[in-house]
């Protein structure tokens, strides 16, 4: 059996949960308060009230059965009816209804009153007339309607103190409400500046609100200065040692292209290659870009224009449908690094690669598909790890130090996304989907 959870239908953000945690005790203690000194109130006063009009009725009824005649019992009715504030009809006529509205909070005990003072009543109806009862009882003459104030059998306005009370909950829920959102504003900003932080962004904020918060918001700018100097600091000092290895691995290129064509000389030539491509790996994997500033950019413009520039670099590339996005914050240098990889390790894996660029309100998904082996589905966490050589999933006679998706799936982390591995329906390779937050 499927177990009922109130859990969807809880207000989601903090502001709604706190002022119903708050307010809900209080409105319901009020209601509960309320309603039960209304409703004894309305009991005592209606019971002593009716208690007085019964004895007037029951004079009234006496003096109508003791008339001889009918047309004298009239008479009686007319003459003393008003003088009671009851006006009588004999014999009554149509059909009375027996009740009262729901919202009528003093109906019931009204209707109980009467009752139980004349036990022979017929109906009473408090439905027909707002501002008067009607009563049906039987006398020596048939039946005879009553109709008098209803102001002398219960009180006026007996629901004012509710509703007094429920509009001053709702002024005071509202005040608190105000207060509580002011008071959840700094929390608000520290969310949308974390936020904005691990999509890569920098976002200004400054701590303000409780205590709590600002010591929790000098701790996150505290965190975010670290990060980044740190960030900056591998970066400087990454770039430092590329420039020094390269350096000697210029001299050694230059060396070897004064000496004599032989097939050691080739095979130095192609090692020093080697050694240079894997220096620009290893830049480019520490680095990922993260000194970049984001931009508006147009993703479905520069997916085109990744897909253009791999056609004319003799990659086989395929774009097929893209959404349009508009301008999205994104590092466009870095997205084109991590696509790069993607379509390079397709081509050279599967062959051929195909693109495409799906548009969700807080995402964007690019895809990369090919018809190579693919990779399985126990092995994509550590695909995406670095230097990650997987076999026989991927060929090691092919080139490369397992750092490609490692590449992407930084550089999708740092705009608040995420590299997802899976297996293409279309063309049976692997499927790559670059999701980035916008």
């Amino acid at each position: 059996m499927k177990r009922l959870s109130l859990k969807p239908y809880l207000p989601q953000t903090l502001a709604w949960r706190a002022t119903l945690i708050l307010l809900l005790p209080v409105v319901i203690l009020q209601l509960v308060v309320s309603i039960v000194f209304i409703q004894r109130h309305v009991d005592d006063v209606t019971a002593q009230m009716t208690e007085g009009l019964l004895l007037e009725i029951d004079y009234l009824l006496d003096e109508i059965s003791d008339a001889p005649t009918l047309a004298a019992a009239r008479l009686v009715a007319r003459d003393l009816g008003p003088e009671l504030e009851i006006r009588v009809t004999i014999p009554a006529r149509g059909e009375m209804q027996d009740g009262y509205h729901w919202y009528d909070l003093a109906g019931g005990p009204v209707i109980e009153a009467l009752r139980a003072g004349l036990p022979d009543t017929l109906a009473v109806d408090l439905i027909r007339s707002k501002s008067s009862v009607h009563m049906r009882v039987p006398t020596r003459y048939g039946n005879v309607d009553l109709r008098f104030p209803r102001q002398r059998v219960s009180a006026a306005n007996p629901h004012q103190l509710l509703v007094l009370m429920v509009f001053t909950g709702l002024l005071m829920s509202l005040i608190a409400y105000l207060f509580l959102r002011n008071q959840l504003k700094p929390i608000t900003r520290l969310a949308a500046a974390a936020q904005a932080f691990g999509k890569g962004r920098h976002a200004a904020y400054k701590p303000s609100g409780a205590r709590e918060v600002r010591m929790a918001g000098l701790a996150f700018l505290d965190m975010r200065d670290r990060i980044e100097r740190q960030i900056e600091s591998r970066t400087l000092m990454l770039s430092g040692i590329s420039h020094d290895l390269r350096t000697p691995l210029t001299r050694m290129r230059l060396e070897l292209g004064l000496m004599e064509e032989t097939e050691e000389t080739e095979a130095l030539i192609r090692d020093v290659a080697d050694m240079e491509r894997l220096v620009n790996e290893f830049l480019a994997f520490a680095r990922g870009d993260a000194l970049e500033a984001a931009e508006p950019v147009d993703a479905a413009e520069l997916l085109r224009d990744i897909a253009a520039q791999a056609e004319r670099a003799g990659q086989p590339v395929t774009l097929g449908h893209c959404d349009e996005t508009g301008p999205v914050q994104l590092r466009p240098m870095a997205v084109r690094r991590a696509l790069d990889n993607l379509v390079g390790n397709a081509v050279r894996y599967g062959s051929h690669a195909w693109l495409s660029l799906e548009a969700g309100r807080n995402s964007l998904t690019i895809r990369v598909e090919d018809a190579g082996p693919g990779i399985p589905e126990a092995q994509h966490d550590e695909a995406v790890k670095a230097f990650a050589r997987l076999d026989p999933a991927r060929n090691q006679n092919l080139p490369g130090v397992g750092l490609g998706l490692s590449i992407a799936a930084d550089i999708a982390r740092s705009h608040g996304g995420q590299l997802r591995l899976g297996s293409s329906a279309a063309h049976g390779g692997l499927l790559a989907e670059l999701v980035l937050a916008r």
